[in-house]
Formats: structure tokens, C-alpha cells, sequence
């Protein structure tokens, strides 16, 4: 006997009622945009150049002001950041010809101190947005931007490398765009290192905003100070009035800060980022997140996701024409020796002329008779990160792959790993500066201690990330085979995590160079400690000025980074690629 169509329930056309989920997840974005547009307001304030800006004030009352400008460009900066992850890996991964100049330019960019930037990006951002505050606040941008991107970039790249070669087909088979390629497989095979990467660089911009949010400006030849108000602001001007107190505070902000923004943005991306591992079976043990779950329950990411669809579907009908992401197997020799002579006569022209006018206002402005006695300053600064660089693997190594293969141990060790990822250790410097006065310590002994605070860092966190993305077929066979410790090292860990390393030793090299100039210049109150070295140089003549023997020491600083990346990393970078990627 025939059945009558049912008719749907009542319950089934009544309309989705708003969940607890959906009120968290309204109400938080209700608060950030009004904070966003409160914070865009005050960046926009008048300024002229050579009017000094209102005083911080180090009343206590202001620091949750403070704080929340300083997290706005920390953010901000690494939104920048990250869009410049993916344009300038991309084309280094994907343009032969170019890849050979633009990875030693990342080298060199990530060599040059932040201090050398800060200048020519406030005189460019200041008659950029002339009379405004904001051309002050963008050049503080700019200043964190260059202290995270260089770190997230050398991840991307090197993923993008290290691409296993069945993805490589399974694109090609399915003809997929070069739109389509880089969503569906580039990002998603380079998340899990990128996200851990991201947290590094978010505490390399914390480590420098203090002196982002701390300039001067010369205008006709006189020196005008300008504070931002920021959290990194206030410490300094706490650091001037020798307060303990308020330095202790500061520190207590910063941490709450960086516990809130693991807790809302850095945690819900590595439990998420699970979900682009690469393997067949799965552990038990995976990354949580209550903000992710609160996500996922609620319908307002779906819903957004609904309303911007089909902003995407355009952009991918607009790139089309751009081709498949199928890079040609075979080459023709002849037109291959062609384009890159064309190439190589464009790039080598541009660099004769760039060359010559450089040192031409260097010998000018400096001397090249100077050039002897900074490169012996670069030799004392060096021989401090090579003692970091060793320290940092001997301690940080074991510990990362215990982390990363310990799903039990990285359940509760994680979060505390994310948040010393982004806690700013330069806030520390104070109170140690402290310790070495009173126990008369030299500094040119303690700079590397505080160097190491600042880029130990790069290596436990990409060895987490390694160790965390073996796949867990590999970590079951070698317990199953019951392999001895020694051999699971050797064929196993180690060939895993070792792209990895190379990722955390290169970026920490070029952090430990960076963190040399407010580590080898610490003051407290009326006490300043130097140590000899190239970062001490570049701190002092910042302050003082003078642009051309600043500008002569970062680019000693580049060639002593780029020489070690040329003569040694990139050596392990190759290694990585032809032997160690899976």
C-alpha cells in the first residue's frame, strides 16, 4: 500500500534559534570592531613633524589603554606579515630565475637591524600622511612587520621546498589552478609550521616595541622625540624613572596579554591547523581549543562564510587566465640560457648601480678606513650568537622532539610553550641588568645570556613544530618494532625534524644579530652597561643620529649574515630539500 509523503515536522521549518555560542561569538566581534574603530581614531590624531608628542605618563590607570594599542600593532603587523608570507614564498618556491635573488634578499632584510629601518620608514611614513599621527604609527608598524615576517617567509618558503612530490602529481592530475594550488595545497601543507612560526614572530615583535614605540625624529638637524602610547613605551619610561614597581606591573599587563591573545587566537589555530596533518591514521591525543569548539557550535562563521563565498568564486574565475599550476617538467635548453642571461644582465645592471651609489655615500659619509674597525665589532657580535646558536640545539632540541612526539606531555606542555612563544623577553632585561650591575657582571659576558633569551626561541619552537608533524604511521612502526632509542634518533627524529631546524637556526641567527642591539646597550635608571660588539655600535649611533655610520654598520651586520647563510645554511638547506623532505 502506497505511503503518503510525510510532511515535515513542525520543529524542522521553524527557523534556527540563537545558541549561547552564537551570543559569545556576536558579542566578541561587537566589542573587538568597537575597540577597532576607538583605537583607528586615536592613530589618526594631528602631529607636525618637530613637535614633540604629549608625555607617557606612568600612572597605572593607563595601562589598559596602553596595552591594548600595543596588541592592536602587534596584530596588525602580523596580518602584514602574513600576506607577505604568501606573496614572497610563493614566487622565491615557485620562480626559478627569481628564486636566486630573492632568498639571499630575504637574507639580507632579515639581517638588517630594526634600527636601521626605523629612520628612512618614519621619514617616508611621516610626509606620507602628512599632519597626521598616523604616518608615525605606520612607520611603528613597518618597524614590528620587519621583526616577524622574515621568520614566518623562511617557513613558508622552506614548506613550499619540501613539498612531498605526490602532492606535486595529485595537482598536476587534477589540473588545478595556481589560485586553487596555493589554497587547496600549498597553505594547507605549510599551516602546522607556519602557526608555530607565527607565534615566534609575534614575540619577535613584542621584543622590539619598545623601540618602535620609542623614536626620534630629525627635522633641519634637531632631534624631537616622539612616544606612542604603547605598553613597550611605558616600560621604557618606567625603566627612566628607575620605578621597579611599575616595571614589575608592565611585565604582569604584558603576560595577561599574552596569555589572552594564546588563549583567543594562537591556541584555536594549532588545534585547528590539526586538521591539515598530513597522515593515514590519527592520535588519540590532539591539540583542544574551548574557543574552536565555541566556533565550530556556533552558525556566525558559517554564515560569514556563506556571505563571502562568493567573493572567492570570483577570485578564482579572475586568476584563471593566469594558467594551471603546472610548472613544465622539461625545459628548453635554449630558451632556459636565454631568459636567464636577459635576467641576470637586468639583476647585475641594477646591482652595479645600487652598489655604486651606496658606496659613494658611504665613502662620503664614513670612510671606508672605518670598515676595519666595524668589521672587528661584527667578529665580537658573531662569536656570541655561534655560542647561542650551540647552547640553544644542545638544550632546546631534546626537549622540542619530547614535546612535539609526547602527545600527553604536549597537551599540558603546549600552551606553555605558546606562551613563552609570544612573551616579549626584553622585558626581562631590566631586572636582570639589575643583577648584572649588583654582582658587577661584565656585559660584554651577559649580552649573550640576554641574546639567548631573545632567539632560543626560533629553535624549540620550529623542533616542536617538526617533531608534532611526523605522522603518527611512523611514530607507531617504531613502537611497534621496538627500535633502540639510538636508532629511532638516527632514522626517524632526526631526519624528520632536521628541515625544520634548519628553518629555527637560520631564523634564530638572524634574531640573535637583531637582538644584539638592545642587548649589548642595557640601561636602568642613570646606569648604562655596553659591550663590545657591532649590536652596541648600531644602538649608540642611532641615538645620536647619525644615519650614515648607523647604515654602514647594518649593512657590515647584512654581509656578515649573508656570508654564513651562503657558506653554511644554505648548504643544510639543500641537504634538507634532496635528502630529509618527505
Amino acid at each position: 500500500m502506497p505511503t503518503r509523503p510525510s510532511i515535515p515536522a513542525r520543529i524542522a521549518l521553524r527557523r534556527p534559534s540563537l545558541s549561547p555560542a552564537d551570543v559569545f561569538v556576536g558579542a566578541l566581534m561587537l566589542a573587538l570592531f568597537y575597540i577597532a574603530v576607538r583605537l583607528g581614531r586615536a592613530m589618526t590624531v594631528n602631529f607636525t613633524p618637530g613637535h614633540s608628542t604629549e608625555r607617557i605618563s606612568t600612572n597605572l590607570s593607563n595601562l589598559p589603554y596602553y596595552a591594548a594599542r600595543s596588541l592592536a600593532r602587534m596584530l596588525i603587523a602580523l596580518g602584514i606579515s602574513t600576506v607577505f608570507t604568501f606573496v614572497y614564498g610563493t614566487a622565491a618556491a615557485r620562480l626559478p630565475r627569481a628564486q636566486k635573488i630573492m632568498v639571499p634578499i630575504l637574507d639580507i632584510l632579515q639581517s638588517i637591524p630594526i634600527l636601521v629601518f626605523l629612520p628612512f620608514s618614519l621619514a617616508i611614513f611621516i610626509n606620507l600622511f602628512s599632519g597626521s599621527l598616523l604616518g608615525v604609527e605606520a612607520a611603528s608598524i613597518f618597524v614590528i612587520f620587519t621583526s616577524q615576517a622574515w621568520n614566518m617567509t623562511f617557513s613558508f618558503y622552506h614548506s613550499l621546498m619540501a613539498q612531498p612530490l605526490e602532492l606535486d602529481e595529485a595537482a598536476r592530475m587534477y589540473r588545478l589552478t595556481k589560485w586553487q594550488r596555493f589554497w587547496k595545497l600549498d597553505v594547507p601543507s605549510s599551516m602546522i609550521g607556519l602557526v608555530w612560526n607565527a607565534m615566534m614572530s609575534m614575540g619577535g615583535g613584542w621584543f622590539f616595541l619598545t623601540a618602535s614605540e620609542a623614536v626620534t625624529v630629525f627635522v633641519h638637524g634637531k632631534s624631537t622625540p616622539i612616544e606612542l602610547p604603547g605598553i613597550g613605551s611605558f616600560m621604557g619610561a618606567a625603566v627612566e624613572q628607575g620605578s621597579f614597581g611599575k616595571v614589575i606591573i608592565a611585565i604582569g599587563v604584558t603576560v595577561i596579554i599574552v596569555v589572552g591573545t594564546n588563549f583567543l587566537l594562537f591556541r584555536p589555530l594549532v588545534a585547528w591547523a590539526e586538521k591539515f596533518r598530513i597522515e593515514t591514521s590519527t592520535s588519540a591525543d590532539t591539540p583542544r581549543s574551548i574557543v574552536l569548539n565555541i566556533l565550530r557550535r556556533s552558525s556566525i562563521p558559517t554564515l560569514l562564510g556563506r556571505i563571502f563565498r562568493p567573493v572567492g568564486r570570483t577570485l578564482d574565475r579572475v586568476t584563471r587566465p593566469f594558467g594551471l599550476a603546472e610548472y613544465p617538467l622539461v625545459i628548453d635548453d635554449r630558451r632556459r640560457r636565454a631568459g636567464d642571461l636577459f635576467f641576470w644582465v637586468v639583476v647585475g645592471g641594477l646591482s652595479v648601480l645600487g652598489a655604486y651609489a651606496g658606496l659613494s655615500y658611504l665613502s662620503n659619509h664614513v670612510g671606508f678606513a672605518h670598515f676595519p674597525y666595524l668589521f672587528g665589532l661584527g667578529l665580537a657580535t658573531f662569536a656570541r650568537v655561534v655560542v647561542l646558536l650551540i647552547a640553544s640545539t644542545v638544550i632546546w632540541v631534546p626537549v622540542g622532539v619530547k614535546i612535539g612526539m609526547d602527545p600527553k606531555l604536549s597537551r599540558y606542555a603546549q600552551p606553555v610553550v605558546q606562551i613563552l612563544a609570544s612573551f616579549p623577553a626584553i622585558l626581562l632585561f631590566p631586572l636582570i641588568t639589575l643583577v648584572f650591575i649588583d654582582l658587577h657582571v661584565s656585559l660584554s659576558i651577559g649580552a649573550t645570556f640576554l641574546m639567548m633569551l631573545g632567539a632560543q626561541w626560533y629553535i624549540l619552537f620550529n623542533v616542536i613544530a617538526g617533531a608534532s608533524s611526523i605522522p603518527n604511521d611512523l611514530r607507531e612502526m617504531g613502537a611497534s618494532m621496538q627500535l633502540p632509542r639510538r636508532l629511532r634518533w638516527r632514522r626517524i627524529i632526526l631526519p624528520a625534524i632536521f628541515p625544520y631546524f634548519v628553518t629555527g637556526g637560520i631564523t634564530a641567527a638572524g634574531g640573535a644579530w637583531n637582538a644584539s642591539i638592545v642587548a649589548e646597550f642595557v640601561t636602568w635608571h642613570h646606569t648604562t652597561l655596553h659591550a663590545v660588539g657591532l649590536g652596541n655600535y648600531i644602538a649608540v649611533q642611532s641615538i645620536n643620529g647619525k644615519f650614515a655610520f648607523l647604515l654602514g654598520a647594518g649593512l657590515v651586520m647584512s654581509i656578515f649574515v649573508v656570508v654564513v647563510n651562503r657558506v653554511f645554511w644554505r648548504r643544510l638547506y639543500r641537504l634538507a630539500e634532496s635528502r630529509y623532505a618527505l
